[in-house]
């Protein structure tokens, strides 16, 4: 019986760890040593499957942070609009008072 490299079928377990041995009846020849795990094969439909499965869970993260980001940005934009409008209203507060100190100054000097 051939095994390939130092793997060797353990006596207790009954286990072969990652090689199996090829068969007669197979289309190699004898004593040819086919290696990989059974679990580590996939057949296609199974990977498309995932792919496919992996690919929607990408694009419906995405679509979540773009909508959160999209959130985000019109409360940025809202906060920005009130502070304008503090501003604004600052800016024509200081304005009249300027005036009113103006006049103030005007009709003393005068």
């Amino acid at each position: 019986m051939a095994v390939a490299g130092d793997e060797t079928e353990s006596a207790s377990t009954g286990e072969m760890s990652g090689y199996q041995i090829c068969t007669p009846t197979s289309s190699l020849p004898q004593g040819v040593v086919m290696a990989g795990s059974p679990g580590s094969l996939h057949s296609p439909p199974h990977v498309a499957d995932e792919t496919t499965r992996k690919r929607q869970l990408r694009l419906m993260k995405n679509r979540e942070a773009a909508r959160e980001c999209r959130r985000k940005k019109k409360e940025y934009v809202k906060c920005l609009e009130n502070r304008v409008a503090v501003l604004e209203n600052q800016n024509r507060t200081l304005i009249e008072e300027l005036k009113a100190l103006k006049d103030i100054y005007c009709h003393k000097v005068e």
